[in-house]
């Protein structure tokens, strides 16, 4: 269900053509702030995908304080003489996560079809906070050719330890856990304890930890250290991002492979009394899915134009899954090529009228900057 949060959690839904061999395989992992969402979700449906030559892998990963809990327990443990966990990973347990249906992904998507040389990386919000850590991650080197980042939290600086472990420590006690428990005892609190507080439910962010997340993205993409695939990025122009991802595109594109740029405008008809800024936060699922009958936005309100555009974008991001990583010009069909954003701010539109090339260089960061 949207929201429940336990670790018995670590599951994946697959849609994959019949027959298929050698077929691109698109991993997606979830948006809703780490603390709710779900893989299986109709937004995320990947029918159209698998209509047109695409396996995508939708996962499920740990939310909330279990997402990525770090406490001064089990950093004490971790750190004690000859302690047996001192070399583990601490916190960052959605990454972890990720990384495990990666490999997963590498051993098995042959057994579906899938090509495991030709994954891309995908994600909306928290899960295109997922990607971009991916992206310098050094337990995914090599498990991913592309990446996708959808209204994703980009820029973000890692959360201090100290800080994380504070947060962890507050949030414990409104359910009466005081400071001086030890790990043994963390350990056998049950995911129901831990999700009849708000504090704990809440999303937890990444934090730095030389076992397993030695420096952030950020840090990566500005020394272009970063792994150096193609990427796809973008926001909705009714909310803020642009800014943000546009400021990415840039520094992964300096690194050689090439970054796409798109902001997402069309705003269909049975919303428009209410986005009259712009499509809002996740607006762009059901359209770059191709799933509007399966959103809870869409269904049978949605017209022509508004099915026309979901095609369009969905071709898209096929056919970013499809090409060689050496391509530098995305063929969506249909006539538009999409080039990859440099000097000129090279920017996909996706309009109600269809989408377009234009220079990203001074549109807004969002509704309240501008048109």
């Amino acid at each position: 269900m949207n929201g429940a949060q336990s670790e018995d959690c670590l599951y994946l839904t697959i849609h994959a053509p019949k027959a298929a061999k050698g077929a691109p395989v698109i991993i997606w992992f979830h948006g809703g702030a780490f603390f709710l969402g779900a893989g299986h979700l109709g937004s995320y449906d990947g029918t159209a995908n698998a209509r047109q030559g695409v396996i995508t892998v939708s996962v499920n990963y740990r939310l909330g304080s279990m997402a990525n809990f770090l406490h001064p327990a089990l950093e004490a443990e971790a750190t004690a003489a000859g302690g047996a966990r001192a070399k583990e990973p601490r916190g960052n347990y959605a990454l972890q996560d990720s990384v495990a249906a990666l490999q997963w992904v590498r051993a098995n998507i042959g057994a579906f079809g899938g090509d495991p040389a030709n994954v891309t990386i995908a994600g909306q919000s928290a899960g295109g906070g997922i990607v971009t850590n991916l992206l310098s991650l050094p337990a995914a080197k090599g498990l991913f050719a592309k990446a996708i980042v959808q209204s994703g939290s980009l820029l973000m600086p890692d959360r201090d330890p100290d800080a994380a472990k504070d947060m962890a420590v507050k949030a414990l006690s409104t359910i009466g856990i005081g400071e001086n428990v030890k790990a043994q005892d963390l350990r056998g609190i049950s995911s129901q304890t831990f999700a009849a507080s708000s504090a704990l439910r809440s999303g937890f962010f990444f934090t730095s930890d030389p076992a397993y997340k030695p420096r952030p993205t950020i840090a990566a993409l500005k020394d272009g250290t970063e792994y150096d695939v193609p990427l796809l990025v973008g926001a909705n122009k009714g909310e803020k991002g642009f800014a943000a991802a546009r400021t990415f595109a840039g520094l992964a594109g300096d690194s050689g492979a090439p970054a796409f740029l798109y902001r997402f405008d069309h705003v269909p008809a049975f919303r428009g009394a209410e986005w009259k800024a712009g499509p809002i936060h996740s607006a762009e699922l059901m359209f770059a899915f191709d799933s509007i009958d399966l959103s809870p936005w869409g269904g049978s309100k949605a017209d022509a134009t508004d099915r026309a555009v979901a095609k369009q974008m969905n071709a898209c991001w096929v056919a970013f899954a499809r090409q060689p990583t050496g391509a530098r010009t995305l063929d969506c069909g249909n006539g538009f090529a999409w080039k990859p954003f440099g000097r000129a701010g090279e920017t996909a539109v996706f309009a109600s009228t269809g989408p377009v090339m234009t220079s990203g260089l001074d549109m807004p960061d969002g509704p309240a900057d501008g048109n």
